[in-house]
């Protein structure tokens, strides 16, 4: 019996290891998806404040520009190099633009965008309003009635929707750019092939599904930015914690919801025979 005993202590720890986490995180999500639908409620509830929207719009957009133009360029450049080097090989140089193009709008461009704001825009928010709730200027909010939802989160969740489908359509730009420079002026690739096969084989469609998927990595990374910072608790050191977590499951969630989206969008539009 002792044996017995301890054996099922050692697989109840084993359980708790495993189980745990998981209902954590289930958890967790339960209560982003209720933060959002907090903002989204109160987006429509009188005073509007548009002015916290166009200055979140400003922080989140305007302020990740440069960096999202810096990664674009060499990135479209990189890409390209390879996919010259490779299409070379096989003789169909001929559809390297429309390689790079088709992989930048719908899979490079929204997901290395969100990933650029998320590190810069995602850690500052996560700092700013665990900042706020650790000295207790969330709570000073609230006995002035003013909802901290309406007031912090809804403006830098809307922003992050906007935001981030606008800085993809920038990085299709520079990224094609770049790729055209390094496959035209330095590989030598024919630049009326390269450009044709553009023109020909890109659709609208292709570019919004891009977008599709960078809005809603944009809803992602601003509301976990948004939760993991308006319910930090421990201090300073809390405060530290939660814009690690928020970079690092905003990151995570994007990906993840990249292959999500990729198989629907590929479902919803698989040619019918």
């Amino acid at each position: 019996m002792p044996n017995l005993k301890a054996a099922w202590q050692k697989l109840d720890r084993a359980a708790d290891i495993f189980w745990l986490p998981f209902i954590r995180i289930l958890d967790e999500t339960g209560n982003i998806f209720a933060l959002i639908a907090s903002a989204f409620t109160w987006l429509v509830r009188p005073p509007f404040r548009l002015s916290l929207i166009l200055q979140s719009m400003d922080f989140i957009g305007i302020g990740s520009l440069g960096i999202v133009v810096l990664v674009a360029s060499f990135t479209g450049a990189a890409f390209s190099l390879q996919t010259v080097y490779m299409f070379q090989m096989f003789q169909a140089e001929a559809f390297i633009g429309v390689t790079v193009a088709i992989t930048l709008a719908k899979e490079l461009s929204p997901v290395l965008t969100a990933l650029m704001v998320t590190a810069r825009a995602g850690s500052a928010i996560a700092t700013e309003l665990g900042s706020m709730r650790i000295t207790e200027q969330i709570d000073a909010l609230k006995t002035m009635a003013v909802s901290p939802i309406q007031y912090l989160v809804a403006p830098r969740i809307v922003a992050g929707i906007i935001m981030v489908p606008l800085l993809t359509m920038v990085f299709n730009l520079i990224g094609i750019f770049g790729a055209t420079l390094v496959a035209v002026h330095v590989m030598g690739v024919d630049p009326g092939q390269y450009w044709h096969n553009i023109y020909w084989f890109i659709d609208a469609k292709d570019i919004i599904e891009g977008l599709i998927k960078a809005a809603v990595f944009g809803l992602a990374f601003s509301s976990i930015s948004c939760y993991q910072g308006y319910y930090a608790t421990g201090g300073a050191a809390g405060v530290g914690r939660a814009t690690t977590r928020a970079v690092v499951w905003s990151s995570v969630m994007i990906l993840f919801i990249d292959v999500v989206l990729t198989d629907i969008l590929l479902i919803v539009n698989r040619p019918t025979m």
